[in-house]
Order: structure tokens, then C-alpha cells, then sequence
């Protein structure tokens, strides 16, 4: 049933059979190749009904059947797996050096991954507009030319986004009361498909769920790596968000009352202590946004030659960032901490001092199981991630219309 205002009122059939949709389809990207017969006994659909979706899921190639399989009890089985070949989501992250863009399909293959410079630290939110548009009307252009029909878009921000998709602010960025989602909309013209706007860790914590080699982890929390520190809290197998969106703001946690000023205003927050910006402000003070990668390049060769002065400041912000993590491990008890961004090129030297100030500043015994790992996916986990969660709404029972 579902509760109106007037009263319970009886579901409505196509709401039922839209979530029955949808569980199917969870069912096979999660099981793929599976039959029929394996979907009605693990759903508990009955098999007549399983029929009837499957036949529709078809229809709109999101399914596809892959031939017969003998090797089970009984008569063969038709198996299915995920279609979705005339589809497309695309996610975008901007960032204070960058944009990446990536578009998926359904089955969560990369269709395109372009990743470009962007002064994003000394650019307004409208001239960020101008540039998401930009990149966005061509992948759209792309994905047109491929025949696929694009879903929807999300944009990744390394700041608050409240629960309608306004960016709040964005310290790193400049950004105070930007309305990213609509000025985006309105750049595109309308375009057809949900154009959303997310927090980037949130994004990349999706991400790693989705297509990284965590995804039967329940209690994952992602960090990222870039010039500001943020992280993405999963928690029993959920995006965490809080009451208004603004969870994981561990980078303005205190680490060090007289630590370094942090972009805040404050002092001693883990973003100036253990943030790449604290690893720029000893080997390149005053680089512009634009040469961050370049000067970070820089850093992890003179590490792998092991320069003494190198090696010692990572060391020194392994240790900040342990600090952070331990703060995590205590509070979250999570399975996995994920570095990500410009923490996975820095890990060979990070990874190992911010396990040991975990571990030593954990109240729980080897902090409560919690392991610190970096990321498989790169610079791209946040775009990655903004496409999840375009897929995510498909999951959820938002499917394109039949053909």
C-alpha cells in the first residue's frame, strides 16, 4: 500500500510493475547469465510474471537472451544478461585543475573517458558552466553519433550540494550559492534527460562500490586525494548523505590547532595538513592550479629517487592523514578506507605511515578490522561515479521507454 494524504490508497499496477522491472533488472546485472527460472526463485516473482518482465526488459534492450546452458538440473535454460547497448550515462567532475568526463553504458562499460586542464581554482561558477556545457554537448554529440540515447547526466563538485543539487559552497573553487544543476539545464537547452549535480566523494565512494573491487563491501568510506580532502561514507551497503547533503567534510576536521591556515579560514584542518596543498606548499609554494599535476609528477620522482627532504614530508603527511583516517576508523568502524585522486600516485609513500597512526590512534584492535587501501580507479572515480548514479536511477526503476 502507499499512504496519501487522504488515507492508504491501493498501489497503483504500474508503480507495482515498475518496481518489479527493476528488480529484475538488478537481479541479472548482479547475477548475469542467469535464467528465468533463477530469477522467479530468487525474487520470488512468480514465473508467469517473470516472463512478462523479462519480455518487456527486452523490448527496451535492456535485456538480452545469450543462447542455452545445459549444465544444470533439468531441461536447458535461455540465459540472460544485460543489454543496454542503445544507451548511455554520462558523469563530469570538475575540479580545481581539471574536468573528466566519462560515459558508460548500461552494463557499466566506458563508451568515452576525456580528461582536460581547467583552471577551475580562478574560475567563476558561470565560466565552469560554459565549460561543463561544453564538454557535455560534445559527449552527447559522441554518444548521438553512436546511436545510443543518453539518460542523464551528473556533474561532480568538490564541495556542499544540498539535496536539490545547489552548490552551497566550494572553497577551493570560490563557489558560494550556485545553482550548477539549473544553470547547467538552462546552458543545454533543455536537453532531455536529468541533468543532477553531487559532492565528488560521495560520486567516487559510488563508484568503488560499482566498479571497483569492492563491491560486496557493505562499510566503505573513500577519501579523495586532490586539493581538497573530502570523503563519500557507505555505510551497510548505502550512500550516506546526512540530513541536508553535507556529510563527509572530513578535510575541516582539526588536526593540528597550530597547523597550517586552511582555505576555511581555520587552522590545522586535515585538508592543510595531510592535502596535497601541504605537500605544493613545501616543493612549489605559489603554483598555479594548472601546474599542480606537473608539480606533483615532480614529487613522486624525487620520491622514487629518494630524496631525503621528499621522503621526509611524505612521511610527515602520512601521518597527518592517518590521523584523519583514525578519526574515521573510531567513529565508523568502516571496512575499507579508499584513497583516491593524487593520493594513488603518492601511496607507495603514504599508505604505509598513515596505516601505522591509524592503527596506533584506533581505540579498537587493529582498528576494528579497517584497512587502508588506495584506489584502482584514478582521477576518474568521481566522473565514474556521477554515471553511477545515473544508472543507480535506472536500478531504482526510472527506465528509458520502449523503442
Amino acid at each position: 500500500m502507499i499512504t496519501s494524504h487522504n488515507g492508504p490508497q491501493p498501489a497503483d499496477f504500474t508503480d507495482v510493475r515498475a518496481t518489479n522491472l527493476a528488480v529484475v533488472l538488478r537481479f541479472v546485472r548482479e547475477s548475469a547469465p542467469c535464467s528465468r527460472a533463477d530469477i522467479a526463485a530468487s525474487t520470488g516473482l512468480n514465473k508467469a510474471t517473470v516472463s512478462s518482465l523479462v519480455a518487456d526488459l527486452i523490448d527496451r534492450r535492456l535485456l538480452r537472451e545469450t543462447g542455452l546452458t545445459e549444465n544444470r538440473v533439468g531441461r536447458p535454460a535461455t540465459m540472460l544478461v544485460l543489454d543496454g547497448s542503445p544507451y548511455a550515462a554520462i558523469g563530469i567532475e570538475v575540479n580545481v585543475d581539471y574536468i573528466t568526463a566519462v560515459a558508460v553504458d548500461l552494463k557499466g562499460e566506458e563508451l568515452l573517458n576525456w580528461r582536460r586542464a581547467f583552471p577551475g581554482g580562478t574560475s567563476s561558477a558561470g565560466q565552469a558552466v560554459a565549460a561543463v556545457a561544453a564538454i557535455a554537448r560534445r559527449a552527447v554529440s559522441r554518444m548521438t553519433r553512436e546511436a545510443r540515447q543518453v539518460l542523464g547526466l551528473t556533474v561532480a563538485v568538490p564541495g556542499l550540494v544540498d539535496v536539490n543539487g545547489s552548490v552551497r559552497i566550494a572553497p577551493n573553487l570560490g563557489w558560494h550559492d550556485a545553482d550548477l544543476g539549473g544553470d547547467l539545464t538552462k546552458a543545454l537547452r533543455d536537453p532531455g534527460f536529468p541533468v543532477l549535480v553531487d559532492n565528488d566523494a560521495n560520486l567516487a565512494a559510488l563508484a568503488e562500490c560499482r566498479f571497483g573491487p569492492h563491491g560486496d563491501i557493505g562499510d566503505l568510506v573513500y577519501v579523495t586525494g586532490e586539493v581538497g580532502v573530502g570523503a563519500g561514507v557507505v555505510m551497510d551497503g548505502r550512500l550516506r548523505r546526512g540530513g541536508h547533503g553535507y556529510s563527509g567534510e572530513i578535510g575541516h576536521i582539526e588536526i593540528d590547532p597550530a597547523g597550517p591556515e586552511c582555505r576555511c579560514g581555520r587552522r590545522g584542518c586535515l585538508e592543510a595538513v595531510a592535502g596535497v596543498g601541504a605537500i605544493l606548499a613545501h616543493t612549489a609554494p605559489g603554483a598555479p592550479p594548472a601546474e599542480l599535476e606537473a608539480e606533483l609528477d615532480e614529487v613522486v620522482r624525487r620520491a622514487g629517487k629518494n630524496d631525503p627532504e621528499v621522503l621526509a614530508l611524505l612521511e610527515t603527511v602520512g601521518r597527518g592523514l592517518g590521523k584523519g583516517v583514525a578519526i574515521v576508523a573510531n567513529l565508523l568502524n568502516p571496512e575499507v578506507v579508499v584513497l583516491g585522486g593524487y593520493y594513488v600516485p603518492l601511496g607507495p609513500w603514504l599508505l604505509g605511515p598513515a596505516q601505522d597512526e591509524m592503527l596506533r590512534r584506533s581505540l579498537a584492535p587493529g582498528a576494528g578490522g579497517c584497512r587502508l587501501v588506495v584506489s584502482t580507479l584514478g582521477h576518474r572515480a568521481a566522473a565514474l561515479g556521477a554515471a553511477a548514479r545515473v544508472l543507480d536511477s535506472v536500478d531504482s526503476g526510472r527506465l528509458p521507454p520502449r523503442p
